[in-house]
């Protein structure tokens, strides 16, 4: 009951208006997306609709909006100039079926295994994308949009300070609306962007042939919206996490991303996923919880259906107003303060994730650039912690090595050059008791190390394994076998 309160009821006021906000903000967004893809612009109001209403009841990340994205867009050019709509269709479904999939097998665990670092680039590149998708818009353009822009940002951080009781973008959207019409300015407004929808949604099924020719067609575009929509949905869950300060639970988002998806496609919808831009402004708006992701899917409907005119109204320069305010908060600006502060390593993790997003316009590739090099940069920094001190005992005929840190395919190199393998000493004691082995490369070079010795005629003894790394060393080590040397040299 706690959940539920916190979630639908404890924030009505600001959830609903935050909603609104958001559904007027999406109208354009959907609009363009659709375009993007190749696709009637009803098919991305349509699937923000759906998408918005049903990951409401079943993601796991309360107050983040989920709808028809442009880097889900760019993926289904192909698809829809191949084969049409009703194969976008039918890889829309199969891509919310693999994502119900990932989220069983606890895909969202993964995302322990992102820096902190790769978030902050990912979140500065799309500052970056965002604003950068605003230009179109204030290129070739009278001054009237100009004014116009600079009005809206004007009233965006100014009018707080009058009252919060109204969240700004929605004062600014409805103010330069009413200028626009009063003094009807010859300026491109929402309804230039394509024809608005003026009828429900229907339930239909993809007319494609069920065989198995059609799912090697959608399969391969399927996959790809799969792990694009719900790296996206994930990062921009984090990212949410971290502005509200609570939690969310990321093999559910996977799961919910899946059903809404599911549902756009029987709609006729194309497949969407978590929206960044549109996530903050509602948080920014003072949206909180469920209900305003469900105010936002309904209030898009509504608008479209009751008062389209109107919207069709809306100057995009006053939504491109909320949109640079939506860059602007999203940027880190800290990250550029402390490129100083933080090791080298971190800083060429974050800059190399934001250029190669915003090189490619691929979040994806941004984000797995960035996940490789931070993966490089901590093996390149954990090998090389590894210690190996030796000290001479009994008279100068026993030698005791003490290795301290991790052994494993990074250091495992280190890790052999550190021993003498020409002294001419009666024995070595290797203490590991301050060390761990973790891979089979780490076994194999501790294998190497031991028949290296025997081979010299020294009597080696191994002490201080831990129960993990003795595990490991009894399952793989061939240095504790009697063909152990065989097994080294391949005979």
């Amino acid at each position: 009951m706690k959940s539920l309160h916190q979630d639908w009821t404890s924030n009505i006021r600001n959830d609903l208006l935050a909603g609104l906000v958001v559904a007027l903000a999406l109208i354009p967004e959907a609009i363009a997306f659709s375009i993007i893809a190749g696709v009637d612009p009803k098919v991305g109001l349509y699937a923000s609709f759906c998408i918005a209403v049903v990951i409401a009841f079943t993601g796991g990340r309360p107050g983040m909006i989920s709808a028809a994205t442009g880097a889900m867009a760019l993926v289904m050019v192909t698809l829809v100039k191949d084969h049409g709509l009703q194969y976008l269709l039918a890889a829309t479904i199969l891509t919310g079926v693999l994502q119900i999939i990932a989220g069983w097998i606890q895909l969202g665990r993964l995302m322990r295994f992102v820096s902190r670092s790769v978030v902050t680039g990912f979140v500065n590149a799309l500052a970056i994308l965002i604003f950068m998708a605003q230009l179109p818009e204030l290129i070739n353009v009278t001054w009237h949009v100009y004014a116009m822009t600079a009005a809206g940002l004007g009233i965006i951080y100014l009018f707080p300070y009058v009252t919060k009781a109204i969240p700004s973008p929605l004062v600014t959207i409805v103010a330069l609306t009413a200028v626009a019409i009063v003094l009807d300015l010859d300026i491109r407004t929402v309804g230039d962007m394509g024809e608005l929808p003026d009828s429900l949604p229907m339930f239909l099924l993809p007319d494609v042939p069920l065989n198995l020719e059609t799912l090697a067609i959608i399969f391969p575009y399927s996959l790809t919206l799969m792990v694009v929509g719900l790296l996206e949905s994930l990062m921009t869950a984090t990212i949410v996490d971290d502005l509200t300060d609570t939690t969310s639970n990321k093999n559910r988002e996977c799961v919910g991303q899946g059903v809404a998806n599911i549902a756009s496609g029987f709609i006729g919808g194309m497949a969407g996923c978590a929206m960044i831009g549109q996530s903050v402004i509602n948080v920014k708006s003072g949206g909180r919880g469920r209900l305003s992701t469900l105010s936002a899917g309904l209030f898009l409907l509504a608008l479209l259906m009751l008062v389209g005119d109107w919207v069709a109204q809306i100057p995009m320069a006053a939504l491109v107003a909320v949109m640079i305010m939506v860059s602007i908060g999203t940027f880190d600006w800290n990250s550029i303060r402390k490129l100083r502060e933080h090791p080298p390593s971190s800083s060429i993790v974050m800059m190399a994730t934001v250029a190669v997003t915003v090189a490619t316009h691929d979040l994806a590739q941004g984000v797995l650039v960035g996940v490789l090099a931070s993966g490089f940069f901590f093996a390149h920094k954990v090998g090389r912690i590894l210690r190996v001190r030796s000290i001479a005992e009994d008279e100068g005929r026993q030698r005791r090595y003490t290795v301290t840190g991790q052994v494993f395919f990074a250091s495992a190199d280190a890790f052999i050059a550190s021993f003498d393998f020409r002294e001419v000493i009666d024995k070595v004691v290797i203490d590991v008791s301050r060390a761990h082995f973790w891979d089979i490369t780490a076994v194999s070079a501790l294998d190497k190390v031991v028949v290296k010795f025997r081979r010299e005629g020294t009597d080696v003894e191994i002490v201080g394994l831990n129960e993990a790394s003795a595990t490991l060393v009894d399952k793989f080590g061939a240095h504790d076998k009697s063909d152990g040397a065989d097994l080294l040299t391949g005979h």
